[in-house]
């Protein structure tokens, strides 16, 4: 199947079940994750529409950054602090916040360049040992640290990645609790949520 074959179908599928969710497909976004695909790849699918990349590395961005045609950068994986420098000002949205340290970082980096940086925190709601992300009981520190100390980060919203299943019915009590968490601060105090 073609890049645009592909990336057709998922449009197709996007828009279907968003539809059958009640939701409105265009305000659903499509990020393509284009970890291991080469530049002339990546190319391809922004020549198709796709308007929105992620990668997990910050080293697979450096590497692809200035060969890529425009398009808006999404740092997916996870991020040490030492390496915020290096793609402060090339993404427009960190997914994987999951420590205050780290928020601090962001901040200071973001302020250097005279940016907001958008960012989503990331709840561990399995409490995964594998995986990265605060305990879902710690979402209220955090993004209150956050809100009241760190003026150039925006808080976006909650992420998480849930545990494989063969099942998705398994995995959908952790989006729940995430997606539950996060309308309890977005209908709150917490009013850029």
């Amino acid at each position: 199947m073609s890049i645009k074959e592909n990336i057709n179908r998922i449009v197709e599928e996007k828009e279907h079940l968003a539809r059958a969710a009640g939701r409105n497909p265009d305000e659903i976004l499509l990020c393509a994750v284009t970890k291991t695909r080469t530049a002339e790849e990546i190319n391809e699918a922004i020549d198709c529409g796709i308007t929105d990349i992620g990668e997990n590395k910050v080293q697979e961005i450096l590497d692809k950054y200035d060969k890529v045609k425009p398009v808006r950068w999404h740092m997916i994986g996870h991020l040490q602090t030492n390496k915020v420098k290096y793609i402060i000002d090339k993404v427009s949205l960190i997914h994987s916040v999951d420590s205050l340290r780290l928020a601090e970082e962001i901040d200071k980096r973001a302020r250097q360049h005279g940016i907001i940086m958008d960012i989503l925190i990331q709840v561990n709601a399995a409490m995964e040992e594998s995986k990265f992300g605060i305990a879902a009981q710690e979402t209220d520190d955090m993004l209150r640290a956050i809100l009241d100390n760190f003026k150039n980060i925006r808080v976006c919203g909650l992420m998480c990645i849930a545990p494989f299943a063969e099942d998705p019915k398994e995995t959908a009590v952790y989006f729940r609790e995430v997606a539950k968490l996060y309308k309890t601060y977005a209908e709150t105090e917490h009013d850029n949520l």
